[in-house]
């Protein structure tokens, strides 16, 4: 008793020293936190006007400050995974790769008295650039007027005389407008540049708020912010209102899988319910817009267009493009779709027209513009021209119509007073000889925010982007944005593709109720489908290739664990090595070694499995199949996105030694599986999910057929056909069954004909005719069309085969059958161009 209650003693002992030693963490964790409020460089925004902390930023502290450090450190540990989980990526202009998106772990706070200034601002502007819009592009009362010069419209590429007279279907050219903002050294939020084209940057708002706000779930309820949900379901109803169909069909239209922010694109399309297309998978039929899908054209009524105005018609715009739809402009002339942005709503992005904005307000608007944008001073102008001119040490140089200076290496302004003679001199007679391709603008210091850095609160500038979207009550305004922060503390201009970081944005509302509104329809609205929805021949296409590609890195990684297992085809003997050459030879005729070898297993099986230099190895084709996926993202779930991305992790970590590619090998089939288990347990039963399982059913029929081939021909002996029953996992299923060393005519039999056997040709030719059978016909005339006709001839052939009768060449021409059918597939299914087909509809009577 005495020994038990001294152990109690001594655990309550050490959980009181445990407790003490975390308040007295958070006591010094928290007065850390009210010490940093009089550190000097402290962030402009942490200060109201009158010197003072603001409520927000005081207010956030306490709580934060309230968190024991290693607790702090959970909870951004808890965002960075979630954010490499959810594959959360962008890319940099001119990079060939993704990053990984950055976030900071403290969000941009902003009152309720900053917000009504910056949302009425937002308003007003938006409402003005569609004046302004809705006059350049209609009657041009504005240059006839002389209230804006001809060139500065006329010079911008973005500027497209089709679109000229072209009424926009639906009523509006902006339905999505946003501005970048900075705070001035007045305390007043400065405008410095308008997005009109195709503003980015929502979809990782609302990523960057799903992040932090379940990091930070109790401190982010506790500070009373706006959700972002109402802003996108404002959006989404303004688009479907604007069609001329009840339910109409929408889709987002993305470059595709190489633009900087397709996971925005792919975001969005997710989160909106909006189909995900490509220019090619786009076509115009009777003035209307269509989508190729499996089944056919099918009618699209808006596009939310990611793509630029030039690229959006090779026939009227530019021509070299392959990211847009021959036809389109013709068609919005005939009202057939509704395009948000309206091409050549970019013309107002140009710097040149910042000049101009002010006085055009009073003349639109009747009143002052609410919230001014940075002093601009458009050199196409001799007045202006010479202001810059004679202050050209005080200004930054920019270009008139695209990011950096013409004639200048950088991106970004130029100050003359950082040019040496000779470079100060070039800009100047650049400015003299054709100013109305430069801008003069005001130095600006943009303001700074708390970030956390290194275990501890720095600050950074940032540059926040403010979202408006076009309503039938007026502009709504997103309650947040985008904000970016820079890496430099002196930072003059931040982009995403110069290593900036973003940050969530907290609008902080006074105690009233916050609205708990989400995209999910009330119950009361919602009416029962069961529909198999509409499936693009792009998408299906890669869902498709990307079952072949995992299905070819699955065989790939059999025969690596096959040919480098310690009991596998290297004990020395003759059989032995002849069975080790046939893997090898199988693996060169695969691309994923170079040539067949005398050299140690286990440098052959490495580079089978992480060669990036084999367009047949592992690695690379489960890099293939992450390529694929990504053109996938709105239709893959984030669990079978992390096990893709797993993979390619695990094969891209350099093996050491022949144990560790057999675990690697082994690991990799596993999360294979683990694929295989969420598309047949958690994929919806519609068309996505069957093609998905043709592609994987077809290559695995093809590649049994090889196997079978290499292992089960006519001499065969006992070592290659037990390396066949390895290949196909049916050592367990032999033995019970003959209860005899491998056989050829029941080793055949067991991988080939077998319709039990999951992993038999059989098995997959029959699943194939399931699939097949159960998609859309293109054609009504009654007869089954090539794919279902090459299907059920090889079931047939299949079902009356015996085993004693097949030889090598039955085996080739069986995986000749099975090519012949993967091709009929995509030629009848993901036809592109004008093989596009659209369903035929019986006339006449029977």
């Amino acid at each position: 008793m005495a020994e038990g209650a001294a152990e109690e003693d001594d655990k309550a002992g050490k959980a009181q020293g445990q407790r003490n030693g975390q308040r007295e963490g958070q006591r010094r964790f928290a007065q850390w936190v009210r010490d940093y409020r009089r550190l000097p460089g402290i962030p402009d925004e942490f200060l109201g006007p009158d010197g003072k902390p603001r409520a927000v930023w005081s207010r956030f502290f306490d709580a934060f400050g309230a968190l024991a450090p290693d607790e702090v450190e959970r909870r951004f540990g808890m965002a960075d995974r979630h954010l490499r989980e959810a594959g959360v990526t962008y890319r940099a202009p001119g990079e060939s790769a993704d990053r990984p998106w950055s976030i900071s772990h403290l969000p941009l706070l902003i009152d309720e008295a900053d917000w009504k200034q910056l949302s009425d601002g937002i308003i007003q502007r938006a409402e003005l650039l569609e004046l302004v819009l809705r006059d350049i592009y209609g009657e041009g009362r504005l240059v006839a007027e002389g209230a804006l010069p001809a060139a500065a419209i006329a010079g911008s590429p973005e500027y497209l005389r089709p679109v000229c007279g072209v009424p926009p279907p639906g009523g509006r050219y902006l339905s999505l407008y946003a501005a970048d903002v900075g705070r001035g050294p007045d305390g007043r939020w400065w405008v410095l540049g308008d997005r009109t084209q195709a503003p980015s940057g929502a979809g990782y708002a609302l990523e960057n708020r799903l992040v932090l706000s379940r990091a930070f779930s109790d401190l982010y309820k506790s500070m009373n912010v706006p959700r972002v949900a109402p802003f996108f379901e404002a959006f989404r109803d303004s688009l479907r209102a604007r069609a001329d169909r009840d339910e109409p069909r929408i889709g987002v239209l993305t470059p595709g899988s190489f633009s900087e922010t397709y996971f925005e694109h792919a975001t969005l399309a997710r989160y909106l319910g909006f189909l995900l297309v490509e220019g090619d998978d786009l076509a115009v039929s009777d003035n209307h817009i269509h989508i190729r899908t499996v089944a056919g054209l099918k009618r699209l009524d808006v596009l939310l267009r990611r793509v630029d105005s030039n690229s959006l018609d090779p026939l009227e715009l530019e021509a070299s493009s392959r990211l847009g739809v021959p036809g389109l402009i013709d068609v919005l002339r005939k009202d057939g779709v509704v395009v948000a942005n309206m091409p050549g709503s970019g013309v107002l992005e140009a710097r040149a027209m910042l000049g101009f904005l002010p006085a055009l307000s009073r003349r639109l608007l009747g009143e002052e513009l609410k919230m001014p944008h940075i002093a601009t001073w458009w050199c196409g102008q001799r007045s202006a021209r010479d202001e810059v001119l004679s202050r050209l040490d005080e200004v930054a140089i920019e270009g008139a119509y695209r990011r950096g200076v013409p004639g200048f290496d950088s991106n970004g302004p130029v100050l003359a007073s950082e040019l040496d003679a000779a470079g100060r001199r070039r800009l100047s007679d650049a400015i003299a000889a054709r100013g109305m391709d430069y801008v003069g603008q005001e130095v600006v210091r943009l303001s700074t925010m708390p970030v956390w850095e290194q275990g501890q609160i720095t600050s950074r500038p940032f540059v926040l982007r403010v979202f408006a979207a076009a309503t039938p009550d007026g502009w709504a305004i997103m309650p947040g944005g985008f904000c970016r922060i820079a890496e430099q503390p002196d930072a003059r201009a931040v982009s995403m593709g110069d290593g900036a970081r973003s940050a969530d944005v907290w609008v902080v509302v006074s105690d009233k109720q916050v609205s708990t509104a989400t995209l999910l329809p009330a119950v009361d609205k919602v009416r029962i489908r069961r529909i198999a929805g509409v499936l693009p021949s792009r998408a299906a296409d890669n869902l498709f290739w990307l079952g072949r590609y995992l299905e070819r890195a699955e065989a790939t990684l059999r025969l690596v664990r096959a040919l480098g297992s310690p009991s596998g085809p290297n004990k020395g003997t003759a059989a032995s090595l002849q069975s080790a050459e046939r893997i090898q030879r199988l693996l060169v005729t695969w691309g994923a070694i170079s040539q067949t070898s005398r050299a140690a297993p286990g440098r052959i099986v490495a580079e089978a499995l992480q060669s990036p230099e084999r367009f047949g190895s592992a690695l690379s084709l489960v890099r293939a199949a992450q390529r694929t996926a990504t053109s996938l993202r709105e239709r893959l779930s984030p669990d079978a996105w992390q096990v893709i991305t797993e993979m390619v992790e695990r094969l891209a970590v350099e093996v050491e030694d022949d144990d560790s590619v057999l675990s690697a090998a082994e690991l990799t089939l596993q999360e294979l599986a683990s694929f295989a288990g969420l598309a047949h347990e958690n994929m919806n039963r519609a068309a996505g999910w069957r093609f998905l399982d043709i592609g994987r059913r077809t290559e695995r029929a093809i590649n049994t057929t090889r196997f079978a081939r290499q292992f089960a021909y006519d001499e065969a002996g006992d070592e290659d056909l037990d390396i066949l029953l390895t290949l196909v996992d049916c050592q367990i299923t032999y033995r019970s069954r003959y209860l005899l060393a491998p056989i050829l005519a029941p080793v055949r039999d067991l991988a080939v004909l077998d319709s039990y056997n999951p992993r038999s040709v059989a098995f997959q030719v029959t699943a194939l005719n399931e699939h097949i059978a159960a998609l859309p016909s293109l054609k009504e005339h009654g007869l089954i069309e090539k794919p279902q006709r090459l299907a059920v001839a090889l079931q047939a052939m299949l079902a009356t085969a015996e085993a004693e009768r097949i030889e090598v060449k039955t085996l080739f021409a069986l995986e000749q059958d099975l090519l012949s059918l993967a091709e009929a597939v995509g030629q009848h299914y993901f036809p592109h161009g004008p093989n596009a087909s659209r369903p035929e509809k019986l006339t006449g009577l029977a």
